[in-house]
């Protein structure tokens, strides 16, 4: 009994501490039970790695292929998102990501830098990726649309339909362990439903015949701080799933 109030105990400072580097404010009251009721996951460890500290032998050949999906790109027209922007977001990460978060479009920061999730919202998603074990370059991050809508505006079906065949290719390219989709667009577009993000989440979808486990969007997030800790408790979930 002593043993299990004190690994309670544990779990409960696991938790405290992640709320604290995403800036939970509020804590929920019955944070016990669910440290009782679902074990803080710690991540897997990797795989062993090949040569140059790979995991598995396609590595060059999905840098080669992910490289192809670029080139096929190019300075793309396909809809009239590339009127305004700045640069193509592609996506980056590792090519043997265990993990793939896909979002939904690029910011303005995304669109000067040409990279994904690097505003406020990416800021959130890293540390969740951090408190996850993980690092930034062990995951691959990419958005369902790769320009940036106007004022940060939601996709429409049109850009979707142009856009979305490269973040599914991209998929199949990395075939990671898990898809975490980030929000309702992202989610929706993947599983094919118009079912809201808030019954969505929290429990596994096939993508592909990937897990796909959908949860809040970062930038939703900063506006409703109050269920970060929703998005801790899919994290776990993804957690766990890595070690089957």
């Amino acid at each position: 009994m002593q043993k299990q109030n004190i690994e309670i105990i544990k779990d409960i400072k696991t938790v405290l501490e992640f709320y604290q580097a995403m800036g939970i404010e509020r804590i929920p009251l019955n944070i016990a039970q669910k440290c009782r009721s679902a074990e803080v996951q710690k991540p897997p460890p990797h795989p062993p790695l090949g040569k140059g500290g790979r995991r598995g032998g396609d590595y060059s050949k999905k840098v080669i292929a992910l490289k192809a999906l670029r080139d096929e790109i190019g300075d793309c027209q396909r809809c009239k998102l590339s009127k305004g922007r700045k640069n193509i977001v592609f996506g980056e990460g590792s090519v043997d990501a265990e993990i793939m978060f896909i979002g939904e479009g690029p910011g303005e920061d995304e669109d000067l830098q040409g990279r994904p999730f690097v505003g406020r919202a990416g800021q959130l998603l890293t540390k969740l990726i951090e408190k996850m074990g993980f690092k930034r370059e062990d995951v691959y991050i990419g958005n369902i649309v790769k320009c940036r809508p106007p004022f940060n505006r939601v996709p429409e079906e049109d850009e979707i339909s142009a856009c979305s065949p490269f973040i599914r290719k991209q998929a199949g390219i990395i075939s990671p362990k898990v898809i975490v989709s980030l929000g309702r667009i992202s989610t929706q577009t993947l599983i094919g439903t118009k079912i809201p993000i808030g019954k969505l989440r929290g429990k596994f979808y096939q993508f592909e015949n990937i897990p796909l486990m959908p949860t809040f969007h970062p930038s939703y997030l900063l506006r409703n701080p109050k269920d970060k800790w929703l998005v801790w408790e899919d994290a776990q979930k993804v957690l766990e799933r890595l070690k089957k």
